[in-house]
C-alpha cells in the first residue's frame, strides 16, 4: 500500500502534464498519424485550463521530489522500501518522468520552431 501512495503524486503529475499538453500534443499526434484537415486546428478546448494543469504538474512533481529526497523514510527491516536499490530505482524513474513531463509542457513553445 505504501508503494502505491509513493507513486500517487508521480502518477498525478503525469496525468496533469498530459492534460496541460493535450491542446497542443493532440493535434500533432493526429497529424503524425496522417489524420488532418482544417478541423484539427480547432482542437483547443483545453487551452484555457493549461495554466491550471501546469500548476498541478509542478505541484505533484514537487511533492514527489519532497517524498524522495527531503522526508526521511521509515521502513521496517525486510520491507521493499528498506532496499537501497528500490529507492535508487524510484529516484531514477522520477527523473526520467520529470524530463518527459517538462518536454510535454514545453511542447507549445517547441512546436513554434517547426511551423
Amino acid at each position: 500500500m505504501t508503494q502505491l501512495t509513493e507513486k500517487g503524486s508521480l502518477i498525478a503529475g503525469v496525468l496533469a502534464a498530459i492534460g496541460a499538453s493535450a491542446c497542443c500534443v493532440g493535434p500533432l499526434v493526429l497529424l503524425a498519424l496522417g489524420i488532418g484537415g482544417s478541423w484539427v486546428g480547432s482542437l483547443t478546448l483545453l487551452e484555457p485550463y493549461r495554466p491550471v494543469f501546469i500548476g498541478l504538474t509542478l505541484l505533484f512533481l514537487g511533492l514527489s521530489f519532497r517524498k524522495l529526497y527531503l522526508v526521511p523514510q521509515v521502513c521496517t527491516h525486510g520491507a521493499l522500501c528498506a532496499d537501497p536499490r528500490a529507492r535508487q530505482r524510484q529516484r531514477l524513474t522520477f527523473w526520467i518522468i520529470t524530463m518527459l513531463l517538462l518536454g510535454l509542457l514545453a511542447t507549445p513553445w517547441l512546436v513554434l520552431l517547426f511551423y
